[in-house]
């Protein structure tokens, strides 16, 4: 939590808005690869990338 909390006074202090879209679908991406990576979906999701 201490990681979100420094990225978002980052986000504030510099106005660096436009991160914050990025790292939510960093975050998404990363969770989608770690979820599928043991599941039967897995073939499918790789013939997506």
């Amino acid at each position: 939590m201490e990681l979100l909390r420094d990225f978002w006074r980052y986000v504030r202090h510099r106005k660096k808005y436009w991160m914050i879209p990025l790292f939510v679908l960093l975050a998404l991406f990363g969770s989608l690869l770690v979820l599928a990576q043991g599941s039967a979906l897995a073939p499918f999701l790789y013939t997506l990338f």
